[in-house]
């Protein structure tokens, strides 16, 4: 697993004098695309908190680039220059932390991802600034787009941790570890991760009731994860290609489960919340670890409809092991995140057809 660095803080908001000579991107600039769901104010700045939600831009400078971001908790970033990560930002509030230096004079590509879930914090990004004459440009948009429906292991929860037994840190979380993330660079698409830690279909983790509030069924309808009367605008946003969902870990891992009509009119709902969003687009449904009943119920359910867009995905119960493939809070670390990206992939290859590259060997 590559080492996190921790890009250093540089300048708290209002202390920007030394920066009286740079180029100001504001964060709704055309120069400046965003991938998930996000809410622009009038003033240019543009907020989000689902983890995974990200943007990028083209940057020409041989000087220091700049990004201005606050958060209303605390929430980490990684950064990525020409698709290598090269460090990782935590921030609190108000904050000015410089993002990439030195660069060569040939254009290069900027991604800052939220790597931690919304529970933990909101994003709004001010912009981007660069030294005097750098500039940025538009990025070329992805082709493919896949969207994950999905909880802790979605998040990359504790992808990081040392072992099963280390405790949940938010500075271990890292969603581009996750299966999800995984998945959408092996296709090279955009990806947006609609997922809480915790949370199920019906049930969420823990809940003394069958049924739950507040589930996946209700989150995945929000612009905020954290926000209830931030309504998204399905039809105004991005369509994915496809979408995965990955639930009932939550829903059968502790007593009391909920009935099989209460799962799967849960599951109906989800699926049919999509179906008004994104119209007839692939869906494909993944049975998680837990196995049954989450086994049966998702697989019986996927039977009996009448949808042809609805695929079942298989189950990812004994995809990873107890022992080397799990982080923190025994979640899957990024060998197990792996096992499951790759259980994924040859399903969704063939519903796409997305062509998976050939070994060597079969050349």
């Amino acid at each position: 697993m590559r080492k996190t660095v921790l890009i250093s803080l540089l300048l708290m908001a209002g202390a920007s004098g030394a920066m009286a000579k740079n180029v100001f991107y504001k964060a709704s600039s055309p120069e400046i695309r965003y991938v998930g769901r996000t809410i622009a104010d009038k003033d240019g700045k543009v907020s989000f908190d689902w983890a995974g939600t990200y943007f990028s831009t083209d940057v020409s400078s041989t000087g220091n680039v700049y990004l201005r971001i606050s958060d209303s908790g605390e929430s980490y970033y990684n950064i990525f220059v020409d698709g290598n990560r090269t460090g990782v930002i935590h921030v609190t509030s108000d904050t000015l932390v410089r993002v990439a230096s030195g660069l060569s004079p040939a254009a290069h590509s900027l991604k800052i991802q939220k790597r931690s879930e919304g529970e933990f914090g909101k994003a709004t990004v001010a912009g981007i600034e660069v030294d005097e004459g750098g500039r940025l440009s538009s990025p070329e948009k992805k082709i493919r787009h896949i969207e994950f429906i999905g909880n802790s292991l979605t998040c990359g929860y504790g992808v990081e941790g040392k072992d099963k037994n280390s405790p949940f840190l938010v500075s271990k979380e890292n969603c581009d570890l996750s299966y999800a993330c995984i998945i959408a660079g092996f296709f090279d698409a955009d990806y947006t991760l609609i997922a809480h830690s915790g949370r199920g279909a019906a049930r969420n983790y823990g809940d003394s009731c069958q049924v739950s509030s507040e589930t996946m069924a209700v989150r995945m309808m929000r612009t905020f994860d954290m926000v209830p009367e931030t309504e998204w605008d399905f039809k105004k946003g991005y369509r994915p290609d496809i979408v995965v969902i990955n639930l009932g870990s939550n829903d059968f891992s502790t007593l009391p489960h909920p009935t099989e009509e209460q799962f799967t009119d849960a599951y109906g709902t989800i699926i049919s919340q999509i179906r008004a969003g994104y119209g007839d687009i692939p869906i494909l449904c993944v049975s998680p670890r837990v196995g049954e009943p989450a086994l049966t119920y998702i697989t019986e359910f996927c039977r009996q409809t009448d949808d042809p867009n609805i695929h079942f995905g298989g189950s990812l119960n004994g995809i990873y092991n107890d022992s080397t493939d799990l982080g923190a809070a025994s979640h899957p670390n990024y060998r197990g995140s792996l096992k499951m990206a790759m259980t994924l992939i040859p399903r969704i290859s063939t519903i796409m057809g997305w062509d998976l590259p050939l070994p060597t060997l079969l050349h």
